[in-house]
């Protein structure tokens, strides 16, 4: 079910918002106990948005195009009134007392949510291994890992439990179980889409963005939630226009790909090779001309990415001591209020969050910033830089978006280095804030800032050839 055809059968009563919310938690109900998507769901909340929607046909108004549309959120992202743990124990019980600005968009097109979605634990992951609560497993095959950290989102779209999701990306986070689980990702131009009602993991790098089945779908979804937002000062004041959805067809045959030689390497999947390789040729039956380019600095962007990531999550996660969000039990022996956050951060944080904490703050320590944090900032820019020349001859950039296909479970929680390079080929997008379109198989394509037109416009051509 894609929305253009839910939004087709809900305007010609084929079916009723009620009766497609009943369809969508019976499936929930049948499957996600195997498959781990959902951490909750509020049915309530959901059946009352489906009977608005349902008045509004009745009254023969005319529907937004999300409306009655079934949707999945990842559990770092606010709605009012549900819990919001960020797959975190620290968190656990706590109640968000607002909407973020992508739900109050979405609520303005009469879209229904289905629950939060399970994720690593304040996004730390690649996996979904990393959840307080509980582990998702990849709905085309429940041996292996959906990719993380909004596995959970990209597990419920390709499972049929919604129809569409959001997540969001700090290193790959969208586009990585997007590709594991075979379904379409959309990481936004950083500040295209308003951040105010995350909770933040690295605030330079998060940007919240669509899983969907069709690159036509994440195209209406993005046209929903993107916009300039007063609350939060790092949103854009650029506006699209129809080409997200009617993207001319002689731009695209007037438009050349490049190919970074850095990532194309030894290494790669051979059948992660093979799908790009293949990709390409579709793109070129469609007169899409290809350039060889050079991103030079892409050799520092795991060292830099996380430096700078560690070191933003350390000063965010400082706010999580266990007793103004949500109360972590605390040890008898905590009699100070020092011993008392000791103890709730050591019970409420998990490894890996413990582990991006303790090197964010060594690299923010006197002695170390200068050689680690600013030096990785210097970086960061000559990543952007190569970007802006290599944009000066091509309009979009095609890569795998892993190294691998969908890894098993349990394959590297003992090995966090390994489980790292996952994000090897989607980071770089975040350092440079530009807009990445994951689309299976197993390939992105990288556009210039606030371009997601052509990204969703070439991606729509790909589908309707591939179809």
């Amino acid at each position: 079910m894609t929305i253009r055809k839910f939004h087709e059968g809900l305007t010609n009563k084929v079916f009723s918002a009620r009766e497609a919310l009943a369809e969508f938690y019976k499936t929930i109900d049948a499957h996600d106990d195997e498959i781990g998507a959902y951490l909750s769901t509020d049915r309530d909340a959901a059946h009352t948005q489906a009977e608005e929607v349902d008045r509004m046909v009745d009254r023969g108004e005319k529907l937004p195009f999300l409306a009655g549309v079934p949707l999945a959120i990842k559990d770092n992202i606010m709605v009012k009134g549900e819990r919001c743990t960020a797959a975190s124990k620290i968190l656990d019980g706590y109640t968000a007392m607002y909407d973020a600005t992508v739900i109050k968009k979405l609520r303005n097109e009469k879209a229904v949510f289905l629950g939060k979605t399970n994720m690593d634990e304040f996004a730390m992951g690649s996996s979904t291994e990393n959840s307080a609560f509980k582990v998702t497993k990849n709905p085309r095959d429940i041996t292996k890992v959906p990719g993380g950290s909004s596995g959970g989102s990209a597990a419920a779209v390709a499972a049929g439990l919604a129809i569409a999701a959001l997540g969001s990306d700090t290193g790959g986070s969208i586009r990585q179980p997007a590709d594991f689980c075979g379904i379409v990702g959309l990481k936004p131009t950083y500040g295209a889409v308003s951040r105010y009602g995350l909770i933040a993991m690295a605030s330079s790098l998060d940007q919240i963005g669509p899983l969907t089945n069709t690159v036509e779908d994440a195209a209406i979804m993005f046209q929903a939630i993107c916009g300039e937002d007063p609350r939060d000062a790092t949103s854009a004041s650029v506006t699209y226009g129809d080409e997200l959805l009617n993207f001319p067809i002689a731009h695209m045959h007037a438009m050349t790909i490049g190919l970074p030689k850095e990532y194309f390497i030894t290494g790669v999947a051979k059948e992660v090779m093979k799908n790009v390789e293949n990709a390409i040729k579709r793109f070129k039956d469609l007169k899409v001309r290809f350039k060889e380019i050079s991103l030079p600095h892409t050799k520092h962007a795991l060292s830099v990415y996380y430096i700078l990531m560690t070191a933003e999550a350390s000063a965010n996660l400082a706010r999580f001591e266990g007793i103004r969000y949500a109360r972590v039990p605390v040890a008898a022996s905590a009699e100070t209020i020092m011993e008392r956050y000791v103890v709730n951060r050591s019970h409420g944080f998990g490894d890996e969050a413990k582990r991006r904490i303790m090197l964010g703050t060594f690299v923010l320590s006197s002695g170390h910033y200068d050689a680690y944090y600013a030096k990785a900032q210097k970086v960061r820019a000559l990543i952007r830089r190569d970007f802006d020349e290599a944009f000066k001859g091509v309009d979009a950039i095609l890569t795998p978006v892993s190294p691998t296909p969908p890894f098993a479970l349990g394959e590297k929680t003992s090995d966090p280095l390994t489980m790292y390079l996952s994000d090897i080929f989607t980071i770089t997008a975040n350092l440079a804030g530009l807009p990445a379109l994951a689309i299976p198989k197993n390939f992105q394509l990288i556009g210039k800032p606030f371009r997601e037109a052509d990204l969703l416009g070439l991606g729509q051509q790909y589908e309707r050839i591939n179809q």
